[in-house]
């Protein structure tokens, strides 16, 4: 096989080529598109077939120049109709991924957006730019990642190689080193984690990002499981961190927070009951109660939790803390301790 065929363009984007050198009235032929594209001169009459017989482009053989031509103008690749409204969703998604910038996902998706831009380039009506001055995003407390750790992790993800790496977690002031399998790269909660099956611990565990220092993957290659999912291994988790917990939590919520909470999917096990007086009460399933401990007191007194005893019990120890620290009062030595938080994985 020839090195240039392993290198090959995709068929799309050599048939977008070929239609370009056509509708600027190029004198090309198989040898020219060949040796510009890359390819053998049978694929080029594949392409040119198959633009011809299945995509009913008017393509035609001059002799007389020796080269093809299109026999009447054509003014756009036919490619999959798109709306005014479906390219505004795929430009607002653009400008969401942004925020991934320096990542090569982001790299990616920009330049696959590109080659989609330049077949619809005909067909757009509108200034994207003007469009996109009316939608903004702001996320708050975006997490904050090293470049190298991220091309690093994302290259042993998918090469299936184990990492090295120092991991500190939180409140410690050094690191433990890591020996681990990558399974999966995470973002939740506005950061970036790693679910890891960690050798030493013969465990799945989470590891942010920001905690990751010295990474380096190694020549020992690793099969990742069969049954494992991401979607699974979050799925009882209010945000991050799961646990081997089943937790029935119930919290009420009053009227002036209703519809706040009403309108966002929190959880997938999520279930709303509406009451009498504008309040609602949701009910979510659980593996572990820190997270929500958290998520409920930023909603102040507008949230009770009325299930389960314990996390009603560690709230009341937090709140009672949280009015003593609060009203500087002193002999705080005699007060109420804070409730240990429950361990599951590393994040």
């Amino acid at each position: 096989m020839p090195a240039h065929a392993q290198l090959s363009r995709p068929p799309i984007e050599r048939m977008l080529r070929i239609h370009e050198e056509l509708r600027r009235g190029a004198f090309t032929n198989c040898t020219k598109l060949a040796e510009r594209l890359e390819v053998s001169r049978k694929t080029i009459v594949r392409d040119v077939a198959f633009m011809r017989d299945r995509l009913d482009l008017p393509i035609e053989f001059d002799p007389r120049i020796n080269a093809y031509r299109y026999t009447h103008p054509v003014s756009a690749f036919p490619t999959v109709q798109v709306t005014e409204g479906e390219l505004l969703a795929l430009l607002v998604a653009r400008k969401a991924l942004e925020q991934y910038r320096g990542t090569p996902f982001h790299r990616q998706l920009e330049a696959s957006f590109e080659k989609l831009a330049g077949g619809l380039r005909d067909r757009i009506t509108f200034s994207p730019a003007d469009e996109l001055r009316s939608v903004s995003f702001r996320n708050t407390g975006l997490g904050r990642a090293d470049l190298a750790v991220f091309n690093t992790l994302s290259t042993a993800v998918l090469r299936q190689l184990e990492v090295e790496f120092d991991y500190r977690k939180p409140g410690a002031r050094r690191g433990e080193h890591r020996r681990v399998r990558p399974y999966h790269l995470a973002h939740r909660e506005n950061l970036w984690y790693l679910v890891a099956f960690d050798t030493d611990r013969a465990a799945l565990r989470t590891f942010a990002l920001p905690r990751i220092s010295g990474a380096k993957t190694t020549d020992a290659r690793f099969v990742r499981p069969n049954d494992f999912s991401p979607e699974a291994f979050f799925a009882n988790a209010l945000g991050v961190l799961g646990g081997p917990g089943n937790f029935e939590v119930v919290i009420r919520f009053t009227a002036a927070v209703a519809d706040r909470v009403r309108e966002r999917e929190w959880h997938e096990s999520q279930q709303v009951r509406d009451l009498p007086e504008g309040g609602l009460e949701l009910t979510l399933r659980l593996g572990a109660l820190a997270e929500v401990e958290g998520w409920v007191l930023g909603w102040g007194e507008e949230a009770e939790v009325l299930h389960p005893p314990e996390l009603r019990k560690r709230l009341a120890i937090t709140t009672t803390f949280l009015a003593r620290a609060y009203g500087r009062q002193s002999g705080r030595e005699g007060g109420p301790k804070r409730p240990m938080r429950t361990k599951s994985g590393n994040a």
